[in-house]
C-alpha cells in the first residue's frame, strides 16, 4: 500500500491479538502520523484495560480512548415514556419505575441497552455500530478528514475469522480521502502471535485464561466454553450481568429484557413465560456448565481449574 509522508495512519485497537498485531505492523513499517485509537464500551475485562495501557508504556505511543455517549436519546426516551406509555396501557408504577431507572450511567453498553430497552443479540447487532464505528469515525476519523489529504484506516482483520469476511479486499475506498487498510486480511493466528513475539510484545492475558476473544465481557456471540469459562473464573460478571438485566427490564415496555436472547437458549420451549430469573444468565450460565445436549453437568467443567486453559497453546510460548 503506497503512501506519502501526509497521509494520516489510524489504527482501531481493541485490546486483541488481531488489532495489536496490525499495530505492530504499522510499527514495524514506520509509518508516519502513526495515530492509535481505542473505543471504550465501558463493558470490557479489567485485563484488557490494563493491557491497552501496557502496549503506551511498551510501545511509547499514546492511545487515544473514544466513548459513545447516549445522554440525548435517553432523554428523548424519557419523554417517549412520559407521553405515550400511558396511552398504550402501561401501568402507573411501571411507569414510575421505569423514569426512575431511566438515567445516563456512563457506561456506554448499559446505556445504549437502557436506551433500546433490550440487549443486542445476534439477529440485532446494534451494539458494535452504536459503541465501536460511530465513535471511532465521529470522534477520530471525522477530525482527522477534515484536515484534508488521504486517511487510512487500519483493521486488524483476517480473512480465516469468518465467512463474511472471507471476501473483504486488502484496501478499499471509503470516500472522501478515506480507506479502509486490512494490512493481515490472509495471515493465520500463529503469524499473529509470532508478530507479539517478534516485536518482543505481550498478547492480551486473556488468551492465556481461557478466553477465546477479546472485547465486551462477555460478547452475545460468546461461546458455551466461553461462557462458562467466565463465570468460573471471574463470578462478578455474572453478578454484574444479573443486575444489567432486572434495570433493563424495567425501562422495557414488555417488562423483561435477558442479556443472551431467551428463545436461543438450546433449552427453552415455546409458551414459556420469561423473565430474567426464569430465561436469565444465571440459566444460560447453568446451560453452559453441562455437556452437549444440555441435560447432564459436564463432571470436567465442574472441577475448579485456573490453570492455563489457552486455546491457542500460548502459556508456554511467551
Amino acid at each position: 500500500m503506497a503512501m506519502s509522508n501526509t497521509t494520516k495512519n489510524i489504527f482501531s485497537l481493541s485490546a486483541g491479538k488481531d488489532s495489536t498485531a496490525t499495530l505492530l505492523v504499522g510499527i514495524a513499517q514506520e509509518v508516519p502520523n502513526l495515530h492509535a485509537v481505542s473505543a471504550d464500551t465501558g463493558y470490557e475485562s479489567p485485563l484488557s484495560y490494563e493491557y491497552l495501557d501496557y502496549l503506551e508504556d511498551a510501545l511509547g505511543i499514546r492511545i487515544q480512548r473514544v466513548k459513545a455517549d447516549f445522554s440525548t436519546q435517553i432523554a428523548r426516551k424519557r419523554r417517549y415514556i412520559e407521553e405515550r406509555w400511558p396511552k398504550e396501557g402501561v401501568s402507573d408504577e411501571a411507569i414510575k419505575l421505569a423514569l426512575e431507572m431511566l438515567h445516563p450511567t456512563g457506561i456506554p453498553f448499559l446505556d445504549l441497552c437502557l436506551w433500546k430497552g433490550r440487549f443486542p443479540s445476534t439477529k440485532a447487532r446494534f451494539c458494535t455500530h452504536e459503541l465501536k464505528v460511530k465513535p471511532l469515525f465521529e470522534q477520530c476519523l471525522m477530525p482527522a478528514l477534515d484536515g484534508g489529504g488521504m486517511v487510512l484506516s487500519w483493521q486488524g482483520v483476517r480473512r480465516d475469522e469468518s465467512l463474511a469476511r472471507r471476501y473483504l479486499p486488502e484496501c478499499d475506498e471509503v470516500g472522501g480521502g478515506l480507506y479502509n487498510y486490512r494490512p493481515i486480511l490472509k495471515w493465520k493466528v500463529e503469524d499473529v502471535f509470532e508478530a507479539h513475539r517478534y516485536m518482543g510484545i505481550r498478547w492480551n492475558p486473556l488468551y492465556e485464561k481461557g478466553c477465546g476473544r477479546v472485547g465486551c465481557f462477555p460478547c452475545i456471540n460468546e461461546t458455551k466454553d466461553g461462557i462458562a469459562n467466565i463465570s468460573q473464573r471471574w463470578p462478578w460478571v455474572i453478578d454484574l450481568i444479573e443486575k444489567w438485566e432486572r434495570m433493563v427490564s424495567l425501562v422495557s415496555k414488555r417488562g423483561c429484557s435477558t442479556f443472551y436472547c431467551a428463545v436461543d437458549d438450546p433449552m427453552f420451549e415455546g409458551g414459556e413465560i420469561i423473565s430474567p430469573e426464569t430465561h436469565g444468565i444465571r440459566k444460560r450460565v447453568e446451560w453452559a456448565k453441562t455437556s452437549r445436549g444440555g441435560r447432564q453437568y459436564d463432571l470436567i467443567k465442574s472441577i475448579s481449574d485456573t490453570g492455563c486453559k489457552s486455546a491457542y497453546g500460548l502459556c508456554d510460548s511467551a
